[in-house]
This record gives C-alpha cells, structure tokens and sequence, in this order.
C-alpha cells in the first residue's frame, strides 16, 4: 500500500508540497487544487506530483449533491462533474464524496430517512449523472462509506455499485467510519475481512485512523489518531496491500501538520515501512 496524508501540509509553492510530502516517505497525496483553481495551476501540482514519484490519490468534492434546494443541489453536481473531469486529467486514482442528504441541516447528517428507498433512488441517479456526463476513463468516482447514510456496509456498497452499473464507479473504503456496533468494533479483524472479501477489485482508494470505545453508557464510539484505539491497522494494510500494492491509505481528521508529521511516523515503525 502507499501511505499519504489528506493535509496539503503548510507550503509555498507546488515543488515544495511535493518535497514535503516526499521527505516524510509518502508515495501518494490528496491533490490539493479544485477545478477552479486554473489549468496553469492545476498543472503545476500534477507536474511536482509526477516529479517526486507521487500517486495522485483522490480529489474531493464534499459537497451535497442531494441538496433539498434543487438549484443549489445542481450546482453542486455541476462542480462534481468537473471535479471528475479534473480529477480524470490529471490521473487521479478516484473523485470522491459523501452521498450527502437533503433531509436535515447538516448536509452529512444522520437522519432515518438517509436509508429510505427515494434517497437510494435519488442516489443512483445523481451518481449517473456525473459519471455520465464527465465520461472518466481513468479515474473512478467514488462514495465514501459512511456511519449514518449509504453505503454504512459492504452489503450496502455492493448493492450501490450494482444499481449504478458504471464502470467509472469505485468502491473507497473507510472501514473506521463503518463500525458502528459491538460486533464490527471488537471483532475488527473479521469486519476488515468482510470488507475486503465482498468488495474484491472494486476498492480504489482507503482511508486510515482509529477508532476507540468510550467508558460511558450507552454504547459511544470515537474516532481518534492511528494507535490510540484498537483498529487491527496490521490486518487493515496488509489486505489493502494484497488487493493493490499501490493502494493509497490516506492518514485524515488531524488538525495541524506535526500532527500528521507524527501518525506517518507512527504508522512507518508501526508497519515497518
């Protein structure tokens, strides 16, 4: 597997982003340029990229294409088309969301109804959409599993790529965000394998952290930095390695670069890479 960080990393121009991810022994990076940024731009991170033997991980939307406004929620599938199209130029492994939610204020929110049949339906739809009209031929879009919306399993994201039929849609893995009950969290290492079993040659792209239970009633998960829970990271890259050796595992949800500095050299002696 290649092990990169989701931060761009404080920098001052794209050879230095490079560098920097480089020296920390990172073999891929979350391209750090939307589509608006200007193609001058845009190429000059993908040349710094290509230059420092750097994998194009993923390049993110995070926005709610399922919008309950309806102009709004074409907007954001118009920025997502061209985040694919981008994202396809410059040879990004996957484009990646949520599948976002128009029931609730918080567009990544939980809520009974983001496992109805009409979000499902309005799911399908939307991720056809964009495939279809950014026509990728080497980069896959992508939904990222989820805690409290679809896909919340690898039953549920085997059913999503089946509805959806494309071959330009990809399964990314955040096994963390899908553990969810006693089972997956003490039994992990049978989850992992369920994951990576159910969704063979489909996975383009993991993201890796920790996951710990709190002492407090009732049942409380917590997400946190890799080795402060007891997610079985051993098993978790091995698997991903097995499936691709160029797998990105993507380091997210810390908040400063020392941070990051700190988990990759974690994660290195960790593994022992």
């Amino acid at each position: 597997m290649y092990l990169g960080v989701s931060s761009a990393l404080s920098h001052t121009s794209p050879e230095d982003w490079a560098t920097k991810h480089k020296a920390l022994g990172l073999k891929t990076v979350v391209f750090p340029m939307d589509c608006n940024a200007g193609e001058e731009k845009i190429d000059a991170y993908k040349k710094a990229a290509d230059e420092a033997g750097l994998t194009i991980a993923e390049v993110g939307i995070w926005r709610n294409t399922l919008s309950a406004d309806l102009d709004e929620r074409q907007r954001m599938i118009d920025y997502a088309v061209e985040q694919l199209k981008m994202a396809d130029r410059i040879g990004a492994r996957c484009c990646v969301n949520v599948v976002g939610t128009p029931y609730g204020p918080r567009w990544d929110g939980g809520y009974r109804e983001n496992f109805s049949d009409e979000l499902w339906d309005m799911a399908i739809r939307m991720i056809q959409e964009i495939i279809d009209r950014a026509s990728p031929l080497k980069t896959k879009f992508s939904i990222e599993s989820m805690p409290w919306m679809i896909p919340s399993s690898p039953d549920e994201y085997l059913c999503m790529i089946e509805k959806v039929n494309r071959p330009a849609f990809g399964a990314h893995l955040d096994v963390v965000n899908m553990i969810t009950n006693p089972r997956r969290y003490f039994f992990n290492d049978e989850f992992l394998d369920e994951c990576f079993t159910k969704l063979k040659g489909m996975i383009c792209s993991c993201h890796l952290k920790d996951i710990n239970l709190k002492e407090e009633y009732t049942f409380q998960l917590e997400e946190c930095a890799c080795g402060k829970g007891s997610l079985d990271i051993e098993r978790y890259a091995k698997l991903a390695t097995e499936e691709d050796p160029t797998m990105p595992m993507i380091i997210e949800h810390l908040t400063s670069d020392e941070e990051y500095i700190q988990s990759v050299e974690y994660v290195k002696k960790r593994l022992g890479l």
